[in-house]
């Protein structure tokens, strides 16, 4: 598996476990006494998402410096 399959394939990832965890802080609110903590939760797949939402909006780009190939 190539680069830019593996990073498109954590970047869905990514979005199911930030997807997940803002539900988990959805849920701790909802409680009497939430813990401050959850609600940073989310951040850190948020980070890596858009780290590798750049990378993946950058790729077409590239390509064409690199003689026009087409990466899929």
């Amino acid at each position: 598996m190539n680069s830019g399959k593996w990073i498109r394939q954590s970047h869905r990832w990514l979005s199911i476990a930030f997807t997940t965890t803002v539900l988990v802080a959805i849920v701790a609110v909802s409680q009497e006494n939430p813990a401050m903590w959850v609600f940073y939760l989310p951040l850190f797949p948020l980070v890596l998402q858009f780290l590798t939402g750049l990378y993946l909006f950058v790729l077409p780009y590239t390509a064409k410096g690199r003689g026009g190939r087409r990466v899929t």
